[in-house]
């Protein structure tokens, strides 16, 4: 029996693996973009009216500097979109993309991201996920793995396997760890490498990708094993950033020889 359900939820599975990311991964995608760019928009709808938005002028032009000359070397239908760049006055290290043509960057990263390139690197990596698709992936995957997870429930009741709820919990555990956080940890490790390439191409320098993680590694709790994580442990994400470096490098240096950088400033 335990071999038909996860015959079953083998077969769930590959049906919606239907798509692929920019870096060639395999993706469940089972949202359609207007459904998505719905959800995106009541969120940040929700986010502005519970958080405060920052005044600062010169704070917010230095953002939207970064960000729109990013945005102007993303793929053709996210160059289409009327971004809408919000900066939120808060202590939060972070920053974000959703569907919709949405950013949100708090002004605590100011504090961590020293420089444009730095705040180019975060940026980058937000609009990374939104490239890629990563939204529509994860809510995809948490629906299969529910589906999953109802099926075997079906089933064990039906054939009156005892320790049901035990076992079910398991499963649970089991697609969490096996399923859910290796797909954000490829979706972190996907979005450094995209948003490196968007940088490079932007005019910011990919060094300070590395500087800007060993940064945010500082300033972060740790102690959290990768495996039990949803984002990559600091060393492995600056190993591929590194990795990584020489061609981002050849790229952004071809835009310096162009005298094309971006002019952003505090």
């Amino acid at each position: 029996m335990f071999k038909k359900l996860f015959i079953t939820a083998t077969c769930v599975l590959v049906i919606a693996a239907c798509a692929q990311s920019p870096t060639g991964r395999r993706q469940i995608m089972l949202f359609n973009d207007t459904e998505l760019s719905k959800m995106g928009a009541q969120t940040f709808d929700t986010m502005k009216a519970e958080t405060p938005i920052a005044k600062d002028v010169k704070v917010n032009k230095y953002v939207q500097c970064v960000a729109n000359a990013l945005l102007a070397v993303t793929p053709e239908n996210l160059r289409a979109k009327s971004w809408e760049i919000v900066v939120f006055d808060s202590e939060q290290v972070n920053a974000f993309a959703l569907p919709g043509g949405k950013i949100g960057v708090y002004t605590g990263l100011l504090k961590v991201a020293e420089n444009k390139d730095q705040l180019a690197a975060v940026i980058g990596h937000e609009i990374g996920h939104v490239i890629a698709g990563h939204s529509n992936e994860r809510l995809s995957t948490n629906q299969a793995v529910q589906t999953v997870l109802s099926l075997g429930d079906a089933g064990m009741k039906a054939y009156g396997v005892k320790y049901q709820q035990e076992l079910m919990t398991a499963f649970g555990l089991g697609a969490q760890l096996g399923v859910t956080l290796p797909f954000s940890r490829a979706h972190e490790s996907e979005s450094d490498i995209i948003g490196l390439d968007l940088m490079a191409k932007a005019g910011f320098e990919p060094r300070q990708a590395v500087n800007l993680w060993q940064n945010m590694a500082a300033v972060g709790s740790g102690g959290t094993p990768e495996f039990m994580s949803t984002h990559p442990a600091p060393e492995t994400r600056i190993k591929d950033l590194r990795d990584k470096l020489p061609e981002a490098m050849k790229t952004y240096n071809e835009r310096k020889a162009a005298a094309s950088l971006p002019k952003c400033s505090l």
